[in-house]
């Protein structure tokens, strides 16, 4: 199986709104809504009620969606808008640098680079079981915001697909930052070794396995601790035409292993 980490492919962001000037519109009835209502749109569970967003979930929800997706959404668009208000920040993890912070947990606190932001992980090297309880998935990599109440909110993205048709969006639970220090060096299986896979084949290619939530925060406290602490880690990096699969046309910050 190839490992991809030569440039950061074509974002969830990008698949889910190619055109944004319907999330643009949405923000602005967001903060007017939530101006009107006094309340705090930051918030997901409040977000979520806004009736300006629950008219564009409706628009944005495929035909024939199963029970549930509402959610799944309605989480993808919070984390679209935060996204956007933090001017879009992408970083890509190569693949020695995440096979670092697998094994190793880094000797700094855990601090968020920006308030949101995605973090694409080389294609194919993480596996996550469906939530039905199908064939495992592709990992691409993972939403965050950290709210100001001090919360973080997740969102992992699984198979996406190679024309870039779609995606599964998978929302975990909130979780308090300020444990975030535990995470780094916490069991979170129990039962086996963290990211451990049982896939046909995990052995030659080094494949990881995602089996709980505590895996997903774990590895996204490494990598804040990590680039938060580390010289010469990040390096920006620009969009490139390519044979491979399709580019992101977003700028975004290369993390590399520093020796």
């Amino acid at each position: 199986m190839s490992l991809h980490d030569d440039y950061a492919r074509m974002t969830p962001f990008e698949i889910a709104f190619p055109d944004e000037r319907g999330l643009a519109d949405l923000m602005e009835d967001v903060i007017e809504e939530a101006t009107s209502r006094r309340v705090d749109a930051s918030l997901p569970g409040i977000f979520l009620t806004l009736g300006s967003v629950d008219d564009f979930v409706r628009q944005l929800r495929a035909p024939g969606a199963p029970d549930g997706a509402s959610m799944q959404y309605g989480a993808l668009v919070f984390q679209a808008v935060q996204f956007v208000r933090a001017g879009r920040p992408l970083y890509l993890l190569e693949t020695a640098a995440v096979r670092r912070l697998v094994e190793h947990a880094p000797d700094a606190a855990p601090r968020p680079p920006s308030t949101a932001g995605y973090l694409q992980l080389p294609q194919h090297l993480f596996w996550m079981g469906a939530a039905e309880a199908g064939a495992p998935e592709s990992v691409d990599g993972l939403f965050w915001v950290a709210s100001d109440s001090g919360a973080l909110h997740v969102l992992p993205i699984t198979g996406v697909l190679p024309d870039g048709a779609g995606f599964r969006a998978l929302p975990l639970p909130e979780a308090p930052l300020a444990d975030a220090m535990d995470w780094l060096r916490a069991d979170m299986r129990g039962t086996s070794a963290d990211y451990s896979s049982s896939l046909p084949g995990h052995d030659l290619d080094g494949l990881y396995a995602m089996e709980t939530a505590g895996e997903v925060l774990k590895l996204l406290a490494r990598f804040f601790a990590y680039i938060g602490s580390t010289p010469g880690a990040g390096g920006a990096a620009t969009p490139e035409a390519t044979k491979g699969p399709r580019p992101s046309a977003l700028p975004y910050t290369r993390v590399a292993l520093v020796a």
